[in-house]
């Protein structure tokens, strides 16, 4: 599928599946978004790059690049961090890095600033992430 599938669903309500190349999510059966019902829900982004390897350095380094992910995947659906109305936020170690979460805050998310949730989990699909990201947007 590509970024302009669309299934009806029941009887006007369209769902379009959005990917990027490469798409990483295609082997686990996830869409990287979904777009309907006039928002874009965007699938947890982690600090990936486009070979599908985890970045190497810090928390600060994986987080900046889960957010770009997330702008990526955005960007293919038409929209951008600007129409961002949700973010939840999922680190291994809250006590480490709440001070890198309200950095990263700060560079990718602007005013008036969406609503967030932050958890702390015991881990993530793989085992040297450290921050996972998702965002449900407004579809312009």
């Amino acid at each position: 599928m590509s970024s302009t599938d669309v299934a009806e669903v029941g009887t006007a309500q369209e769902i379009q599946r959005i990917a990027t190349t490469p798409d990483w999510y295609e082997p686990y059966k996830i869409s990287q978004a979904i777009k309907a019902g006039g928002l874009i829900h965007v699938s947890g982004q982690a600090g990936i790059d486009e070979q599908g390897r985890t970045v190497s350095g810090d928390f600060l380094a994986q987080g900046r690049q889960a957010f770009a992910n997330v702008e990526r995947v955005l960007a293919e659906a038409g929209a951008s961090l600007a129409d961002v109305v949700k973010v939840g936020i999922f680190v291994t170690d809250m006590a480490a890095d709440l001070d890198h979460v309200i950095t990263l805050r700060g560079e990718f998310l602007s005013e008036p600033y969406p609503a967030d949730t932050l958890l702390e989990v015991s881990s993530l699909a793989q085992p040297d992430w450290r921050i996972e990201v998702e965002v449900t947007a407004l579809a312009r």
